[in-house]
């Protein structure tokens, strides 16, 4: 049964990534993807995505719901636990791997993720050697970037952020759900920029 919902949702961020110019010309979706075995991790903010309403996101919807359907399989990252973030973010902030470490699918070109935020989060600023983009496929969010002015992103919108260019993201009225993708910089995980996380 997982197997199947995972195949679903390789194939279908497979499609919305083709299909976006700016996620596209980031890096093409790899070609050496092969699945792996996952296991299941639960945290609160696998609830708080299951539980979330969204306003429909034409093209998006197939891969929002994929990436639902795959909420009580998924190995869910705690990124930074046992950092100074507060324990808000961390009851409300969700992340599980697709295509990377203890994903349903492996590569050597490129990672990718879903991040989940609902209203009123604040993702404090942090950095990693990855170039990165972050497709918004649901909701919308501030983004921002050092030496970029800040950004609301809706369905369909990319942003891209260089190797160690610190960023830092916002929700105010509504959730976000983003698929992140990586391609290089694989062996670092992302650290806080500054002391005063909250």
């Amino acid at each position: 049964m997982s197997r199947a919902v995972w195949d679903h949702l390789l194939a279908q961020a497979k499609a919305a990534h083709i299909a976006n110019l700016a996620l596209s010309e980031f890096c093409a979706f790899p070609d050496d993807v092969l699945p792996q075995d996952v296991t299941h991790r639960h945290i609160p903010p696998a609830e708080l995505m299951a539980q979330q309403a969204w306003s429909p996101a034409q093209p998006y919807d197939a891969l929002r719901d994929a990436f639902l359907a795959a909420i009580p399989f998924a190995w869910w990252r705690l990124t930074y636990e046992g950092t100074n973030v507060s324990q808000d973010f961390l009851d409300r902030f969700g992340c599980y791997a697709l295509i990377g470490d203890n994903g349903p699918f492996r590569s050597q070109k490129s990672w990718s993720w879903v991040v989940y935020m609902p209203p009123g989060l604040y993702y404090p600023w942090h950095h990693h050697p990855a170039e990165e983009a972050y497709l918004v496929i649901a909701g919308e969010a501030e983004f921002m970037a050092e030496g970029k002015p800040n950004r609301i992103l809706r369905p369909g919108e990319v942003s891209i952020h260089e190797s160690n260019q610190p960023h830092a993201m916002c929700t105010y009225d509504h959730p976000v759900l983003a698929m992140v993708t990586w391609r290089n910089g694989f062996d670092t995980a992302p650290v806080l920029t500054h002391e005063d996380a909250r």
